[in-house]
C-alpha cells in the first residue's frame, strides 16, 4: 500500500505509563488490527516517514506525551519496518466539544467524527526530503484538520 496512509481507532488511548503491561499489549493489538484492516497485507513502507497522531477526546485529562509510543510500536513491522524510520512525529489532542473546522478529510476521519465518540486519527506519510523548520510550521496538523 502506498503512503500516505491514515486510519482511526475508537476509544481513548492507553498510556505508555499504564500500570498493567497487559493493557498496553491489548491497546497495541487494537491499533495493529485497525491498521491491518486497511493496510491489506502490503509490505511495510521503506524510507523516512512522518507520523501524525491526533487524539479527539471528550474532555478527559491525558498526558499527550504518553500517547505515541504504544501506537508506534503497534505499527512497526506492519506500516513501516522500524520506528527509526520516523523523522517527524506530530502528536496533538483536540476536544470533541470544541471540534475545529474540518475540511478535505479522509473517509476514515469523516466516519470517526460522525460517530461522535472519542478516537485517534493516525497518519503515516513519506517524510519530505530536506526537512526544515518551515515545513514543520506548515505541517503541524495534517491537511485534513485546520485550526478554528
Amino acid at each position: 500500500m502506498a503512503l500516505p496512509f491514515d486510519f482511526t481507532v475508537l476509544g481513548p488511548p492507553v498510556s505508555q505509563q499504564a500500570r498493567r503491561a497487559e493493557r498496553i499489549a491489548e491497546w497495541q493489538q487494537t491499533v495493529t488490527h485497525a491498521a491491518a484492516q486497511l493496510w491489506n497485507g502490503s509490505p511495510p513502507a521503506e524510507g523516512a516517514v512522518t507520523v501524525s497522531v491526533i487524539y479527539f477526546h471528550d474532555g478527559r485529562r491525558f498526558d499527550l506525551d504518553n500517547i505515541p509510543k504504544p501506537i508506534l510500536d503497534a505499527l512497526k513491522g506492519l506500516v513501516f519496518s522500524d520506528d527509526n524510520q520516523i523523522t517527524t512525529l506530530v502528536c496533538r489532542k483536540l476536544n470533541l466539544d470544541a471540534l475545529p473546522r474540518v475540511s478535505s478529510t479522509s473517509r476514515a476521519l469523516n466516519e470517526a467524527i460522525d460517530n461522535g465518540r472519542q478516537f485517534l486519527h493516525i497518519t503515516v506519510e513519506n517524510a519530505p526530503e530536506g526537512e526544515a523548520i518551515s515545513w514543520y510550521q506548515t505541517q503541524l496538523l495534517p491537511k485534513a484538520v485546520l485550526p478554528p
